[in-house]
C-alpha cells in the first residue's frame, strides 16, 4: 500500500500543472506538463497516435542560472481564435488561421520568481510555440548558450534531410531511416562556396518525415526575427531531435532583451501527404503585413541575363584582371573579354524578347563594375551596387525598357561582405528609384564579412530583415539568394517576393540535380515560403551553350513547364535563352501563358521524393493550371477537375511527355493536344522518367 502511494505522489509530481488542448477538429491534442525535477515538457497526438512523445522545453544560458528544470506553474490561460485573412500574393486568396491556444507561466523560484511564458497554438494542421520572455525585475539582457528544445519521435522514420550546415542549404537531399543518417553524412556534405556542416547528426529544417504508421511530419520554426537559426542535432540511439542553433563568431548563439520571444517552433502533421503542401500553418504564425500601403508589390514574370553566364557560354566580369582594387580602376581604359553578357545590345535583345512575349521584367546580373576578382577572395569591399561598367548604359537600357513596357530587375551580389553592403545600401535603392527600379535579386556567396559570422547567425538574420524593411522605405521588392530559408515572414514583410535558400536550377549546371529533387522540395525547403527555383529550361544539355560542361538537366522539357505549377513562387523566371525558347514556341507558349498570383490552390495528389499534382486557379480569372511531376520512375498521374464550375464545360491544353521521353535519354521530346474537361472529367496521364505534364483551362 505504501508503494502503492508513493506511486501517485511520485506520478502527481511528475505531471505538476499538467495542461491539455486539442484542434479545432479534435484530431491533435496538446498536453503540457512539468517533469517531478520541474522541467517543461509536451507531447503532441494525431488521432491518437504519438507524434512527439514527452519532450523536454527550456534554455541554457551562458552567464545566468540555464532555464531547464526547477520551474512551477504561476498561470495559465486558455483561447480560441478563428479568422480569415487576405495576403498580397500567394497560393490562395484567403486564409483561414483557426487555433485554440495555451499559456503556460513557469517561474524559478529559487532565481528570484524569473518567470517564462510557453505559448502553444494547436491548428487541425499541427502545433506551433515559442518562448517569451516578458519585461520582470529579475530578467532582463541575457545570452543564450543554447535552446534545449527537443522533438522526441514515436520512432525510426523515414526522413527527407540534409545537412546541419551554419552557411548553406544548397545540398542534395537525401532520404533514409533517421538511424542511417550518421552513417550517410560525409557523402552528403558536397563541396559549397560557404560551409560549416556542425555534426554527424545534423540537420537542418524543415525537416520532413514519415513514420512507418503512416503519419507524415514536418518540423520547422516560423517568424525568425532577432534570433539565431535553428537546426537540429539527432540523438540516433533515442530518436530525439533537439534544437541546435547557429552561433555568431564568438560561439554565442542569441543575445535577448526582455521584453522579446523565440520564433515559433512548428510541428506539420497529417496522415495524408497533401495536407502538408496545403498547410498555412507557417503563415499564420507570422504578424500580418507592417505595410499600410502595398499597392507597390505585385508578382513577377521574368527574363534575365543569367543562364548563359550560370553555364560558362558567357561571363559576369567585364574583363579578365586578377587584381582589382574598386575606384581605383578606370574599366574604360581596360581590355574587355569579348565574353561579358550584360552589355547594351544583348540586354536589349532581352528586353525586346520580354516585351514581345509579355513578360513582366528582365534580370541583369554582372551589370556592375567589381566582378573580376571577388570569389573566395573574402574582399569587404568589391561591389558599390552603384557603378556600371562601360559597356552597360544604365539610363539608356532603362528608358528602352519602360519604352517597352518591361522593368529591369536590378542585382546585389554582395559577396557575403554584409556590413559593406549596408554602407552602400541607401545609395544603391536610391539608385534603383532614380531609374524606376522595383526590385532586386540580392546575393551573399561566400563566407560572411564580418569574419567568423555565418549566414544564420543572430546578426545576420537581422541583416535580411534590415535590407527588407529598408527596401521597402524605397518600395522595392526583394528575392534574396544565399540568405536565411524563410520562415513565413513574407507575410509581414510581403516584399520579399522571393528566396533562393535550396539547390536551385542553377545546379544543373554544376552537375544536376535529383530527379527526385522536385518532388521533395515543397515538403521541405517550400514550407516557409516560395523558392526563385528559376525553371523553363528547355536546352538540357548545357554543352549545347558551352562545350566545357557536360552537364545535363535531369527533368524532361515538359516536367520544367509543370514547375511553375508545383514549385509556387510569385515571382517565376523563364530561365533559358530566347533562342532556345524560338525553337520551341508552342511549348514556350505555357510559361507566357501560366499564372503567378492565385485564387485557390488545390493539392491533387502527392507523395515526397516519389511525385505531385497540383492544379490552382488564376487570380480573378476565369483559368486553372495544372501540374504533375515525378522522380526517375514512370507513372500515371490521376488528375481530377472537380475543382472547376459544376455544368460549365473548358478547353484543357495538355502539354505532355512523349511516348518515348525520358529525362536522361529523349528529354525534348513531347506532345501537345486539347480536350475538353467538365468537374466530372477523371484524366490518366502518363508521365516518363523525371517527367511530368503540364495543362491549361479555359
Amino acid at each position: 500500500m505504501k508503494k502503492l502511494f508513493s506511486a501517485v505522489l511520485l506520478l502527481a509530481a511528475a505531471l505538476a500543472g499538467a495542461q491539455t488542448i486539442s484542434s479545432p477538429d479534435k484530431n491533435l491534442s496538446l498536453t503540457f506538463a512539468l517533469s517531478a525535477k520541474g522541467e517543461p515538457t509536451y507531447q503532441l497526438t494525431y488521432k491518437n497516435k504519438p507524434v512527439i512523445k514527452t519532450s523536454k522545453l527550456g534554455l541554457d544560458l551562458k552567464k545566468e542560472a540555464d532555464m531547464l528544470e526547477g520551474f512551477t506553474v504561476t498561470g495559465t490561460k486558455q483561447a480560441s481564435f478563428d479568422e480569415t485573412w487576405s495576403p498580397v500574393w500567394g497560393e490562395q486568396k484567403d486564409i483561414r488561421n483557426n487555433y485554440n491556444e495555451l499559456v503556460v507561466t513557469i517561474a524559478q523560484q529559487a532565481e528570484k520568481g524569473r518567470f517564462i511564458n510557453i505559448r502553444f497554438r494547436v491548428f487541425n494542421d499541427g502545433l506551433g510555440f515559442r518562448y517569451e520572455f516578458p519585461e520582470q525585475p529579475n530578467l532582463n539582457y541575457f545570452v543564450i548558450k543554447e535552446e534545449k528544445t527537443q522533438f522526441a519521435l514515436a520512432g525510426d522514420h523515414k526522413a527527407f534531410w540534409l545537412p546541419g550546415d551554419y552557411d548553406t542549404q544548397e545540398y542534395s537531399t537525401v532520404t533514409s531511416k533517421l538511424s542511417e543518417v550518421r552513417g550517410k553524412m560525409k557523402e552528403a556534405v558536397t563541396p559549397n562556396a560557404s560551409q560549416h556542416p556542425f555534426s554527424d547528426t545534423g540537420l537542418q529544417t524543415p525537416l520532413m518525415m514519415k513514420s512507418n504508421d503512416g503519419l507524415y511530419i514536418n518540423i520547422h520554426e516560423a517568424g525568425l526575427i532577432n534570433y539565431s537559426c535553428m537546426s537540429l542535432n539527432l540523438d540516433d540511439k533515442n530518436m530525439i531531435l533537439e534544437s541546435w542553433l547557429t552561433p555568431d563568431a564568438i560561439g554565442d548563439k542569441g543575445y535577448m532583451q526582455t521584453t522579446t520571444q523565440s520564433p515559433w517552433r512548428t510541428v506539420v502533421v497529417s496522415d495524408k501527404a497533401t495536407d502538408i503542401l496545403a498547410s498555412k500553418l507557417i503563415l499564420n504564425l507570422n504578424e500580418p503585413t507592417k505595410y499600410k500601403d502595398v499597392s507597390w508589390i505585385k508578382p513577377v514574370k521574368y527574363v534575365g541575363v543569367w543562364w548563359e553566364m550560370i553555364t560558362g557560354k558567357s561571363t559576369w566580369a567585364y574583363n579578365d584582371l586578377t587584381n582589382v582594387k574598386l575606384g581605383e580602376l578606370d574599366y574604360s581604359k581596360t581590355k574587355p573579354n569579348g565574353k561579358h553578357a550584360a552589355n547594351n545590345a544583348h540586354v536589349r535583345e532581352y528586353i525586346d524578347f520580354a516585351a514581345k512575349h509579355g513578360f513582366d521584367a528582365v534580370l541583369v546580373e554582372g551589370w556592375n563594375e567589381g566582378w573580376e576578382d571577388w570569389f573566395g577572395k573574402s574582399k569587404e569591399y568589391v561591389f558599390d551596387f552603384v557603378t556600371p561598367y562601360p559597356d552597360f548604359d544604365i539610363k539608356a537600357l532603362n528608358d528602352y525598357a519602360h519604352s517597352k513596357g518591361v522593368k529591369i530587375i536590378m542585382h546585389h551580389e554582395t559577396s557575403g561582405a554584409a556590413a559593406n553592403y549596408e554602407r552602400h545600401m541607401d545609395k544603391a535603392y536610391q539608385l534603383m528609384n532614380d531609374y524606376g527600379y522595383n526590385a532586386v535579386k540580392s546575393g551573399y556567396v561566400g563566407d560572411i564579412i564580418p569574419r567568423g559570422e555565418f549566414h544564420y547567425s543572430q546578426s545576420m538574420i537581422n541583416h535580411y530583415n534590415y535590407a527588407i524593411t529598408k527596401a521597402a522605405d524605397y518600395k522595392i521588392m526583394v528575392n534574396a539568394h544565399e540568405a536565411v530559408r524563410p520562415t513565413g515572414l513574407s507575410r509581414t514583410y510581403p516584399n520579399l517576393i522571393g528566396n533562393e535558400a535550396a539547390r536551385g536550377t542553377e545546379y544543373e549546371a554544376f552537375g544536376g540535380n535529383n530527379a527526385d529533387h522536385t518532388t521533395i522540395l515543397p515538403f521541405t525547403r517550400l514550407m516557409g515560403g516560395p523558392m526563385d527555383y528559376t525553371p523553363g529550361i528547355f536546352q538540357t544539355k548545357v554543352s549545347a551553350y558551352n562545350p566545357e560542361n557536360n552537364s545535363f538537366v535531369h527533368t524532361t522539357l515538359v516536367k520544367q513547364l509543370a514547375l511553375y505549377v508545383t514549385m509556387y513562387s510569385p515571382l517565376q523566371m523563364a530561365a533559358d535563352l530566347p533562342e532556345t525558347y524560338n525553337k520551341y514556341l508552342d511549348a514556350f507558349q505555357f510559361i507566357k501563358d501560366v499564372a503567378v498570383d492565385w485564387d485557390n490552390s488545390y493539392i491533387l495528389e502527392a507523395e515526397p521524393g516519389d511525385y505531385i499534382t497540383i492544379a490552382r486557379k488564376a487570380k480573378g480569372k476565369d483559368e486553372w493550371y495544372v501540374g504533375a511531376i515525378n522522380d526517375e520512375n514512370a507513372r500515371t498521374a490521376k488528375i481530377t477537375f472537380e475543382y472547376l464550375p459544376k455544368g460549365k464545360t473548358y478547353t484543357a491544353t495538355i502539354y505532355a511527355d512523349g511516348a518515348d521521353a525520358h529525362y536522361e535519354k529523349n528529354p525534348q521530346s513531347y506532345t501537345i493536344k486539347t480536350i475538353k474537361v467538365t468537374s466530372k472529367t477523371k484524366l490518366d496521364q502518363k508521365l516518363a522518367p523525371g517527367g511530368g505534364c503540364a495543362i491549361s483551362i479555359k
